[in-house]
């Protein structure tokens, strides 16, 4: 019980002394080793003995399939329902935790826009400048600001200093999780921190003159 006060009481002060502070840390990143994923969400083999297995594989997915599936509802916090877009995950997984490397597409080293000009290119047929800004600007995407309306493979765009409004982009997955860049490299955070939502810009969304193409 003391320790619980103790910890309560470090968290209200460490509160109290930065919200009126610029944040200067990156934020939490996610792990994504299934297994780790299972233990933090107690689904050991163990907890699921006297449970009853239901097959929920009506679309036939192989086991690679069924594994992203499972491991980015997980990661995201949504029912396995809503993980639909397998090619879209299947591109994203291998380049999780890939360094970040400014103006670089390589294993060694991403730049986030650059990363997502492919992403786009290859999941969605879609054809995008390589610069955050040439985005922005590009006539393939329909520019919004409202967070409430954001669905999965929305761009969102950020700004970190005066000189480039638009500095950086990421890709919007769900339940305010985000595909982005920082100093930790390539990886999904969330999208409320603070961090973030500091230097939130607007949004993103193929049009639908582009869809008809």
């Amino acid at each position: 019980m003391n320790k619980t006060i103790v910890l309560v009481l470090i968290i209200l002060f460490g509160i109290g002394c930065s919200s009126k502070k610029y944040i200067s840390q990156v934020p939490f990143k996610y792990d994504y080793s299934l297994e780790a994923l299972k233990k933090q969400a107690k689904m050991e083999d163990s907890g699921l003995s006297n449970k009853t297995v239901v097959n929920d594989n009506s679309e036939n997915l192989s086991d690679a399939t069924l594994a992203l599936k499972e491991k980015y509802s997980i990661v995201l916090g949504v029912i396995p329902n809503k993980i639909t877009n397998y090619k879209l995950y299947s591109y994203i997984d291998p380049w999780v935790n890939t360094p970040y490397k400014e103006k670089s597409f390589s294993s060694t080293g991403v730049d986030c826009s650059y990363f997502v000009q492919s992403l786009y290119s290859e999941v969605y047929k879609v054809t995008l400048p390589k610069d955050p800004a040439g985005m922005w600007k590009s006539k393939s995407i329909q520019i919004f600001t409202g967070r409430s309306f954001l669905a999965e493979g929305d761009l969102v765009f950020f700004r970190y200093d005066k000189d480039h409004p638009i500095s950086d982009v990421g890709i919007y997955l769900h339940n305010d999780r985000i595909l982005a860049c920082t100093s930790k490299g390539m990886a999904i955070y969330n999208f409320n921190d603070e961090y973030f939502q500091l230097r939130y810009i607007g949004a993103g969304r193929i049009n639908e003159d582009t869809k008809k193409k």
